[in-house]
């Protein structure tokens, strides 16, 4: 599960065939230690419905709980003064 919590805290939001991928541990596993995980609510689990040429698709995209990402470089947009 560490190793999940790991990627996810790395790349954010991800599918869980993704997760699979990338991590090398079989779907079904990462099925059942994600099911773990939200029970404990170290993550959140979202339903996805797209439609991919006609037809529906249905996944599961997770993410972990109260886990913000740091903010992107680049320049920030300026605050607009109400004080005229």
């Amino acid at each position: 599960m560490n190793e999940i919590l790991r990627y996810m805290k790395m790349h954010g939001e991800r599918l869980d065939k993704e997760i699979s991928v990338a991590t090398g541990i079989s779907l079904a596993s990462v099925r059942l230690q994600l099911a773990e995980l939200t029970a404990r609510h170290e993550v959140v689990v979202c339903q996805s419905i797209s439609f991919s040429k006609g037809k529906k698709v249905e996944e599961t995209i997770y993410r972990i709980a109260g886990y913000s990402p740091p903010a992107s470089p680049g320049r920030k947009p300026k605050a607009k003064s109400d004080l005229s």
